[in-house]
């Protein structure tokens, strides 16, 4: 008797083959239109202002496939801020591909790396400061990615101009930046997404068919909860930042509030001798070390940082150099060091083995410092120049508003500075604030100093009057 399959066991069957079937990798599986155009755009540089969820990662993955695939031993790179940033923006988009496709790309999780066949190679790595972009300096590029682009520091002009646009020549290689836009329009990344050199490509959360697709909300749903979350319309400069991929200054997004023309100043005053230092460490290694030098003085209300010094990976004994030459060149009033983590064995040791006068740095309360500092740099009282680290920094720190909790702040991690809390942990062991505005006393015999005695004798015959009427005998009685 002849034995018939069910329907159920001919379903099963044929997702089977589906599955097992090898499939040919097609850029436009992946990528909807206006994404598509950016991947198959031709000029050599172009940029991609997006919005959040606007899917733009995965277009960058099915290009660096695709680009690989077309081209036999070729390189391309991607890179953004830091390598753990890479590994879990990218990395994963990476790899599904490969093992649905069935490419037989060779994974090196050690070094980020993916092979083909063909003997070309997809890089993915980080840069974070600008040490770490000579490593790309030996590589002929046929396509590089820069993602996040509006988190960088200044670095990034160097990065592009002076090592990535050398290592297209071989290949004619494209370059792409991408990035959401950041809290205040300026940087290297605004200046080439509105540049005549470059090609430029635009698209939304609301035209990534996906997202209603996973979320089962439409887009304009997914909008209406994050207007009602935050309290905000959509003219909210977070929300056409964020939702519609706009640039708008924003400055309540930023964690400090320096200004380039309230806070930037050229040179010292000239008061002589009259000036206090104070010291603020913070330590790291994945992360570099920072130190903040500032200075104040009885005859100025104002707070100066005047030195920084912030280098990534070095030791104990490096770090310790640094913080001597400092010390003896300022003569500081204290020196306070972050002694979170490994921070306190850290500080012991620098006492212990260099003699250096280092106290742990206060860490209480950090947030309302945070404002009595932004308070400084509203006033004028917190000065900086334009082209410093801090000042580089303070544009980029944001604060995490996405976070579930509204009453708790908390600062994004995707992006980090050193120097800002080094100059934070200065900040507070500083007393700019005790500063007293001198009293000038009139030359005397001048019409002036006349009017201060008569001034003077009158308040006193006053204040004489006063006390006789309010004199009581105590014998009256």
């Amino acid at each position: 008797m002849e034995q018939r399959l069910s329907n159920e066991e001919i379903a099963l069957f044929k997702a089977f083959l589906a599955k097992t079937e090898k499939k040919s990798f097609n850029l436009a599986d992946f990528c909807f239109g206006k994404q598509l155009d950016f991947v198959q755009d031709s000029s050599p540089f172009a940029t991609a202002v997006c919005s959040v969820r606007a899917g733009k990662t995965v277009g960058c993955a099915a290009d660096l496939i695709h680009t690989s695939l077309q081209r036999k031993g070729i390189v391309c790179l991607y890179i953004t801020l830091n390598r753990l940033s890479a590994k879990r923006i990218i990395w994963p988009d990476l790899l599904r591909i490969c093992r649905e496709y069935n490419l037989g790309a060779k994974i090196n999780e050690s070094e980020l790396s993916l092979t083909f066949p063909n003997r070309s190679v997809i890089y993915i790595s980080g840069a974070k400061d600008k040490s770490e972009i000579e490593k790309f300096r030996g590589l002929a590029l046929a396509l590089c990615y820069i993602d996040e682009c509006q988190a960088f520091r200044d670095y990034i002009r160097e990065l592009v101009d002076e090592v990535i646009a050398k290592r297209l020549f071989d290949y004619a290689g494209r370059l792409r930046l991408i990035g959401t836009p950041g809290p205040v329009p300026v940087g290297y990344f605004y200046e080439c997404s509105v540049s005549k050199q470059w090609a430029h490509h635009y698209w939304t959360m609301f035209d990534n068919p996906w997202l209603p697709i996973k979320s089962g909300l439409s887009h304009e749903q997914i909008l209406q909860r994050e207007l009602d979350r935050k309290g905000v319309t959509r003219e909210d400069p977070s929300i056409q930042r964020e939702c519609f991929g706009r640039w708008a200054f924003d400055p309540n997004s930023l964690v400090f509030r320096y200004n380039d023309s309230l806070n930037d100043y050229d040179e010292l005053p000239s008061l002589g001798n009259n000036w206090n230092y104070v010291i603020g460490c913070d330590l790291g290694f994945d992360d570099s070390d920072a130190m903040a030098v500032l200075a104040w003085s009885d005859r100025d209300p104002r707070l100066f940082l005047v030195e920084e010094v912030v280098k990534n990976k070095q030791g104990i004994s490096e770090f310790a150099a640094q913080l001597d030459t400092l010390i003896k060149r300022y003569n500081p009033t204290k020196v306070v060091i972050d002694t979170g983590g490994l921070g306190k064995k850290i500080a012991e040791e620098i006492t212990r083995r260099f003699a250096l006068p280092v106290s742990p740095a206060e860490k209480q309360r950090k947030f309302e410092y945070i404002e009595l500092l932004n308070d400084a740099l509203r006033t004028q009282r917190f000065m900086a120049k334009k082209k410093s680290r801090f000042a580089e920094d303070a544009k980029l720190l944001e604060w995490d508003r996405d976070e579930p909790n509204p009453d708790k702040l908390k600062i994004k991690d995707t992006f980090h500075s050193d120097i800002c809390d080094a100059v934070l942990y200065a900040f507070r062991e500083a007393y700019h604030w005790s500063y007293k505005e001198e009293v000038k006393l009139p030359k005397p015999y001048t019409d002036r100093w006349y009017s201060q005695q008569e001034k003077k004798m009158w308040d006193q015959a006053f204040e004489r009057q006063r006390q006789m009427e309010s004199y009581q005998d105590p014998w009256s009685e």
